[in-house]
């Protein structure tokens, strides 16, 4: 990519041209630059919320299924799901608790 030096100035090839340049830190997009850092910061924001938000639904989850492993909320709900999903099965002392 050899070209005359008027084209690159004091510089052989677009290469070496493009490398001085970024060694400089020379931007091209000032002002876009800090309106994307702006808004990826909201995005970030918006994220670390919504983890707090799974969180919390995760520890509304206080039943888990002895034999598949699957959450549920509430006593009664737990009931169904092993009466549907488990229904040869002996129901789990818990349940039987709270019938």
């Amino acid at each position: 990519l050899k070209r005359s030096n008027s084209e690159y100035g004091e510089f052989q090839t677009f290469q070496h041209y493009f490398k001085q340049i970024n060694l400089r830190g020379v931007m091209a997009r000032g002002h876009q630059k800090e309106l994307a850092q702006q808004k990826n910061a909201k995005k970030a924001a918006q994220a670390k919320k919504g983890s707090d938000q799974k969180k919390a639904a995760g520890a509304a989850l206080h039943f888990t299924c002895v034999v598949c492993r699957s959450q549920m909320g509430d006593p009664k709900t737990y009931k169904q799901h092993f009466e549907s999903k488990h229904s040869k099965l002996p129901l789990p002392d818990v349940l039987k608790e709270q019938a």
